[in-house]
């Protein structure tokens, strides 16, 4: 089954064996709604680190039942980080999300040998799932939040991120548009001459299972109507599935314009880790957190 709206997700677990989440530091009211929510759709098990008083005190709150969750007490982010990792490492959680932490002590839990949550020579890269009014699928993308600057090997990676989350979504031969400011091979720009490569890579069968074209513009890639102006003959041009950007810079803003700008629905996880990982920003709503919990949920 093709997924063509985020809500489709939450259709397609229906009757499956709810996954174990377990969520850092849980403490913030939209990520105790987000996980709240999710159990009583029957998508996950909830497990929340932190401490227990501001658990409950949020709980209270908000209206949300403390005993819908298995709470697991820890009085500082880095011992709630640890105390996640340390469920999943011993199959005690299926799945790891990002509460009320900084971004830079969850990732050190997850990225902690101690815990082996990333198996060798493993690459963690971002995927998000974006809902348009105005573009006639979903889109997916990469990356908007973890590698500042990729380098061809860790581009390679990302690529098969996208090909497996598209796939997972029903997509059977995605398409990847590889983003850069132009859509020529210019030997002064990075993006472009890397595009091109992995566009040939795919083109002989090194990125097996997804049409890959690059350099494109963001318009090329997503507009037929400027493809067909600026006179780009691609099966990727105008109809991408899959957008691969160059940096975090292009990558970020691009994500926070959907979100705040373009009415935008998105789902996040980070793809790499022996399990999916739920790597919202602090500032996402509980919608985008409950879909991303979704998200790791179908893909895991």
């Amino acid at each position: 089954m093709k997924i063509q709206h985020l809500s489709e997700i939450f259709q397609g677990l229906k009757g499956k064996s709810p996954r174990r989440l377990v969520a850092v530091n849980a403490i913030d009211a939209h990520t105790i709604e987000a996980v709240a929510e999710a159990v009583k759709l029957g998508i996950v098990q909830g497990i929340l680190t932190g401490d227990p008083d501001k658990i409950s005190k949020t709980c209270s709150e908000i209206g949300v039942d403390k005993d819908l969750f298995t709470i697991v007490s820890a009085f500082s982010e880095d011992d709630a980080a640890h105390q996640a990792a340390n469920l999943v490492s011993n199959g005690k959680a299926d799945l790891m999300m990002k509460g009320l932490l900084s971004t830079d002590k969850f990732m050190r839990a997850l990225l902690n040998k101690e815990f082996g949550l990333l198996p060798p020579k493993s690459i963690l890269s971002h995927i998000a799932v974006m809902e348009y009014p105005n573009y006639h699928k979903l889109l997916i993308v990469s990356d908007v939040a973890i590698i500042p600057y990729p380098d061809l090997a860790q581009k390679i990676a990302m690529t098969g991120y996208l090909v497996t989350t598209a796939k997972a979504l029903g997509i059977e031969t995605p398409k990847v548009a590889v983003i850069a400011a132009t859509e020529q091979v210019l030997s002064g720009i990075p993006a472009c001459t890397e595009a091109a490569i992995l566009a040939k890579m795919a083109e002989r069968g090194q990125i097996p299972g997804a049409i890959v074209d690059g350099p494109l513009a963001l318009d090329v890639a997503i507009d037929a109507e400027a493809a067909s102006i600026k006179k780009i003959a691609s099966k990727v041009a105008g109809d991408a599935d899959c957008l691969l950007f160059p940096n975090i810079d292009a990558g970020n803003v691009f994500y926070k314009m959907s979100t705040r700008l373009c009415q935008s629905e998105q789902a996040a996880i980070v793809a790499g880790a022996k399990v999916p990982v739920v790597l919202s920003s602090r500032g996402d709503s509980m919608e985008t957190k409950l879909n991303s919990i979704a998200l790791a949920a179908h893909l895991s």
